[in-house]
């Protein structure tokens, strides 16, 4: 009985964490679309880092949300002050769970659940962020008319692709 209990306070938590997440992402998507129309002017090195910063404080937001969503859940049935229920459960999302505050025993396997959940989460953030940046990029480089490479440094010495000669051989085609 105590494993159902368990599993399905998971289950919601879970469920309410990755629809918090979503839903911020999908915020954060339409508030920087603009950013990124075919028609928009180039956004420049300060505009870029000020667009990137703005994400990652949006995302540093969204993550102390979904802690407290478990705060909330641990002060209610587990810890008797929001100190330790929020101690607790930023200690858990960021997978550090340093051992001196312990859930009790009927909720214990709530910590790893959280953990799991955060590094999926915090991932997802990542993965996010590195999107934008390549975007940020990629404009950049067709803003400024010259190849990069996907480490966004220039091209010194381009190829062009080979024309076909009278002496290459019909069999061989490049």
């Amino acid at each position: 009985m105590i494993f159902l209990r368990e599993g399905s306070a998971a289950i919601v938590l879970v469920a309410l964490t990755l629809s918090l997440h979503c839903a911020g992402l999908a915020a954060m998507i339409s508030w920087a679309r603009p950013s990124f129309t075919p028609g928009a002017l180039r956004l420049g090195a300060i505009r870029s880092a000020m667009l990137m910063i703005r994400l990652m404080t949006a995302f540093i937001c969204l993550h102390v949300l979904e802690i407290l969503l478990w705060t909330a859940f641990y002060r209610g049935l587990c810890f008797p002050v929001w100190e330790s229920a929020f101690y607790f459960s930023a200690a858990s999302y960021a997978t550090v769970g340093y051992g001196d505050i312990v859930l009790p025993q009927m909720w214990r396997t709530l910590g790893p659940v959280e953990s799991i959940i955060g590094v999926l989460m915090c991932g997802l953030s990542a993965s996010f962020l590195f999107a934008i940046v390549s975007r940020l990029i990629d404009r950049e480089a067709r803003a400024s008319n010259s190849p990069t490479t996907h480490t966004g440094r220039k091209v010194l010495c381009q190829f062009s692709p080979r024309r076909n000669s009278p002496r290459d051989s019909p069999l061989v085609r490049p």
